[in-house]
C-alpha cells in the first residue's frame, strides 16, 4: 500500500516500542517457518534472543535469508450499514535481511543489556549467570530492506 508509507521516525518508534515481532526463516523442507520473538533494534540491526539451539537457528545456518515483521493494531473501522465492510487501522514494518548467530561475546552482552532495558528495566545493571549466557543464542539481522506502512482511521 504505497499510499500510506510510514515515515522513518515512525518505523524506528514502532521497532523500539512493540514487544513482539515475527521472524520468518526458510525451513529445511522449503516451507517458511514463522515464529513470534522478542527483539531489539540496536546499531541499525534487529537482534533476537532465545535458546542457542532450535529450528530457527538450524534454518538460519542453512539459509541466512529471513523476513521480519512488526505491527501495531490501532483499531477497527466499521461501516455503519455494511456488516462485511470493516477495516483495521495499523502501523507495520516489514524487513528483509540476512541473519546470523552472534559469536562476539561483548556484542552479545550489549544486546542482552538492550533486551533488559526494553523488557525488564528493573534488572538493568545486574550480571548474567554464565550458565545462562552459554545456553542463550543471539541472532543478528542485517537489514537489507525495510518498509513501513500505516492505514489511517
Amino acid at each position: 500500500m504505497k499510499k500510506y508509507p510510514l515515515a522513518e521516525e515512525k518505523i524506528r518508534a514502532l521497532l523500539n516500542t512493540e514487544p513482539v515481532g515475527r521472524l520468518a526463516s526458510i525451513g529445511g523442507d522449503g516451507f517458511p517457518y514463522i515464529t513470534p520473538v522478542h527483539f531489539v533494534l540496536l546499531h541499525g540491526q534487529i537482534f533476537i534472543h532465545g535458546l542457542a539451539v532450535g529450528e530457527k537457528l538450524t534454518n538460519i545456518k542453512k539459509d541466512s535469508r529471513v523476513g521480519f515483521e512488526v505491527e501495531k493494531m490501532l483499531g477497527l473501522v466499521h461501516d455503519d450499514k455494511l456488516p462485511c465492510d470493516t477495516n483495521t487501522t495499523y502501523e507495520s514494518v516489514i524487513i528483509r535481511g540476512r541473519a546470523a548467530l552472534v559469536e562476539d561475546y561483548e556484542l552479545k552482552l550489549a544486546v542482552l543489556d538492550a533486551f533488559v532495558a526494553k523488557y525488564a528495566p528493573h534488572h538493568t545493571g545486574r550480571a548474567y549467570p554464565e550458565s545462562m549466557l552459554k545456553m542463550t543464542g543471539v541472532i543478528a539481522i542485517d537489514v537489507q530492506s525495510c518498509t513501513g506502512k500505516y492505514y489511517p482511521a
